[in-house]
């Protein structure tokens, strides 16, 4: 199977897939699938879906085929492989196609649905049809890199506001005489920044909202003292507040803000918004990937929350379900020009995937029988 597993993903990094261009890949992954005797297609988007088994519990094994964009050269030094989409996140998704393979050996005790999706990277497009298709699952696991040892169990929200800013210009000669919009916007975004609600820990980088300023565009090469200035503010928001909440309270410092600055009309607009996202630790998921990590590594396995976003946002949306997500790799190395995968790590989240899964199958079979148990 090492040998295999290696190629594979050797052959998946040679395929150069940015964001809506996953075509060819979408492709080669559908003849590895059937290859394996799975049934699998691609939908309308471009979507690999595969399933294998039958019954409950349902499993979601989602990956994306999308990079981000630039080329990298695949090499192999020492049992360290080189390439873009190395960490993020085709290490991930041949993992999951290797169980699939390895998984459809067996007789199953519930069914297994892969999904490789697009444009995870852009817009979310993959994930996005897969809900207006109706998918509909039990369980959710997502191929992001977590690192071998670790489970991711939480991601922050997030919330774009576009804010724009007018008043009345006039000669830079007599800064003293106009409004400098571009001065008074950034006066703006300091309050924007440092505002927090009451309930958040600020010790806590993920339970806490944080606020960065995208871009700001304002003003003429000209001597004018600047009319105009626009800006964009990205706010992660913890699981504790929900991006409505956010907003409105951010247009009440504006419309405050406004009151005290008469001559400056200020709009606000919302460009962007995702749910946050923590699933309990105590799930019989988060247990199951566990004990599979010990199993397999005997490292002690340590429990993430992300203060980015992720595909398991949007499924969040939809889908009230126990959702990680779970990958080889240190994503500090996404997209970055040294992205590199260990491959003994990529070895290891195979099995832990295989086992993990067998093992949520069988925990799952047990709490349904005390279930009822007690129903009867």
């Amino acid at each position: 199977m090492r040998d295999y597993a290696v190629e594979l993903l050797v052959k998946m990094l040679e395929t150069y897939s940015p964001s809506g261009k996953e075509e060819e890949l979408s492709h080669f992954l559908l003849k590895r699938l059937e290859d394996f005797k799975i049934k699998s297609k691609i939908d309308k988007v471009g979507n690999v879906i595969a399933k294998i088994g039958q019954g409950k519990p349902r499993i979601l094994l989602c990956g994306h085929l999308d990079t981000v964009p630039g080329k990298m050269e695949v090499r192999n030094e020492s049992g360290i492989l080189y390439g873009r989409g190395a960490v993020d996140a085709k290490s991930s998704l041949a993992s999951m196609i290797i169980t699939m393979k390895e998984l459809n050996k067996l007789k199953l005790p519930g069914e297994i649905t892969f999904a490789g999706v697009v444009e995870e990277e852009a817009s979310s497009l993959g994930i996005k049809n897969l809900i207006k298709d109706g998918i509909s699952t039990d369980y959710a696991i997502f191929g992001e890199p977590s690192g071998v040892d670790n489970i991711t169990i939480g991601y922050k929200g997030s919330l774009n506001l576009k804010i724009s800013c007018e008043t009345e210009g006039g000669h830079s000669s007599a800064p003293w005489l106009f409004d400098n919009v571009i001065e008074k916007a950034y006066e703006l975004w300091g309050l924007i920044k440092n505002f927090h609600f009451p309930n958040e820990d600020l010790e806590s980088r993920f339970y806490s909202l944080s606020s960065c300023l995208v871009y700001m565009y304002g003003g003429e090469p000209r001597n004018i003292t600047p009319s105009k200035c626009e800006f964009l503010v990205d706010i992660r928001i913890p699981p504790q507040l929900n991006a409505e909440k956010v907003f409105d309270s951010i247009k009440d410092i504006i419309d405050s803000f406004g009151r005290a600055n008469p001559n400056i009309d200020i709009r606000i607009s919302s460009v962007g918004k995702t749910k946050p996202f923590e699933t309990s630790r105590d799930s019989i998921l988060v247990r199951s990937f566990s004990w599979a990590i010990r199993k397999t590594r005997k490292n002690r396995v340590t429990l993430l929350k992300k203060t980015g976003t992720a595909d398991i946002n949007e499924l969040a949306l939809f889908l009230k379900i126990p959702m990680i997500a779970y990958g080889p790799g240190d994503s500090h190395l996404d997209h970055t020009s040294n992205e590199h995968i260990i491959i003994d790590d990529y070895l290891d989240s195979i099995h832990i995937y295989r086992e993990a899964i067998m093992r949520l199958f069988d925990l799952y079979k047990k709490e349904r029988g005390k279930e009822d148990g007690h129903k009867s």
